[in-house]
């Protein structure tokens, strides 16, 4: 299991370090996986069923040859560590009562210098 209090803790920090705006709504997305659909399909009914928007599963295939089908659990919100680390806990738990992977969660960057510059497409 992992520390989800410090990896968000950690994940936060360094985020308004590097100027992101602490005053805005992150996309938060949690990521799960495993090799049968069947299972992972039923953690993301429960999933959605806590109020998640759940995205639709995808195949990814490894570098090793095997594959997985994959998910995120998608929530917007403010960093409030307290309630991040509460949904990485409760999602955990929920994936290995089903059986399957939770692989934790990130966001993106937000403010005005967010890695987009109109310039770049031209």
């Amino acid at each position: 299991m992992e520390n989800w209090q410090e990896f968000t803790n950690d994940t936060i920090t360094a985020l308004l370090e590097d100027g992101s705006d602490p005053d805005a709504e992150y996309t938060i997305e949690h990521h799960f996986y495993h090799p049968d659909f069947a299972k992972l399909e039923k953690v993301a009914v429960e999933v959605f069923k806590l109020g998640f928007e759940v995205t639709d599963a995808e195949e990814v295939e490894f570098e090793d040859g095997g594959s997985a089908w994959v998910f995120d659990a998608i929530r917007e919100q403010s960093l409030d560590a307290a309630n991040i680390t509460a949904d990485a806990i409760k999602l955990e738990q929920l994936a290995q009562k089903f059986g399957v992977e939770y692989d934790g969660w990130g966001t993106y960057f937000e403010g005005e210098d967010d890695g987009y510059d109109e310039d770049d497409e031209e």
